[in-house]
């Protein structure tokens, strides 16, 4: 999209040719002004420090294009090549971070869409005369909660692991009061609770690392420190065991029909003797 940006300067001034540097070595920037088909985007967001590099590129990208543009995940897939699971991950870590907020609405004749809006300075919010995305007016919303820490997730979130991460979590309050958690912070834990179940640890020993050694001092947000614990303290994933041998097949009892003798076959017949005496005697 294209950003016009008066207050750029015109022109990065240049070192004097000649002259040593103390930073000799490093990074030089040669700059040229741009004049059309520029983004501004901020440092908070090119240098974040919990953010990868997937993640930066594709707010830069989703922040460059025009309104209305299609920024779901099977479009974004068709236009890079990282596949839909980087990307998934990527839109819910800028989610999470506050550079994306999405939410489904039904459109007149039933239909549900996705509804994203790209926030270039997540937390802000324009005042008059700011420029602000088109849209129908809105009642002022209190502060926004400050987001919680990303945490783990698991590579197989099934419905059912899911929920016994949060019933567990909803327990963490019987070990201490101040763990009291939200259902909205407990959807978010979730995750991370499941990637530890599913690393062969027990619920038990899950439920020991997140309420040992608490701090003694008043817990103003639980769930973040949950969520830091989730993250630190996340154990490596099992080893993967070699699959065990098939059983050895034992066949029924049979009487020989040359010597009436006994042996194991899965039909009836001759045992070994006898079969390779008939066959000298061919």
């Amino acid at each position: 999209m294209d950003t016009q940006n008066p207050s750029a300067p015109s022109r990065a001034r240049s070192r004097n040719a000649g002259k040593n540097h103390p930073h000799a070595g490093g990074l030089v920037h040669e700059n040229a002004p741009h004049t059309t088909r520029f983004t501004v985007i901020g440092n908070h967001l090119a240098q974040h420090p919990e953010l990868s590099l997937v993640a930066r590129g594709l707010a830069l990208y989703i922040q460059s294009l025009p309104a209305g543009a299609s920024v779901d995940i099977k479009t974004l897939a068709t236009r890079f090549p990282e596949g839909r699971d980087r990307i998934a991950a990527a839109l819910r870590d800028l989610e999470t971070h506050g550079y994306l907020r999405r939410t489904r609405e039904r459109v007149p004749g039933g239909r549900v869409v996705t509804r994203t809006v790209s926030c270039n300075r997540p937390g802000h919010r324009p005042r008059a005369g700011e420029d602000r995305a088109p849209g129908p007016p809105k009642k002022r919303q209190p502060p926004r909660k400050k987001l919680l820490p990303a945490v783990p997730q698991p590579g197989y979130p099934a419905p059912a692991l899911i929920q016994q991460a949060i019933e567990l979590l909803a327990t963490l309050r019987r070990h201490d009061p101040r763990l009291l958690l939200s259902a909205t912070d407990a959807e978010h834990l979730a995750p991370g609770v499941a990637a530890w179940l599913e690393r062969d640890v027990t619920p038990t020993a899950v439920r020991d690392a997140l309420t040992a050694r608490l701090p003694m001092d008043p817990l103003h947000r639980p769930a973040a420190l949950l969520a830091h614990r989730l993250t630190a303290q996340l154990p490596a994933l099992p080893p993967i065991l070699p699959p065990a041998p098939p059983p050895e097949v034992r066949h029924p009892l049979q009487t020989c029909d040359g010597c009436d003798r006994a042996f194991r076959a899965p039909d009836p017949g001759r045992c070994r003797d006898c079969r390779g005496d008939l066959l000298e005697a061919t």
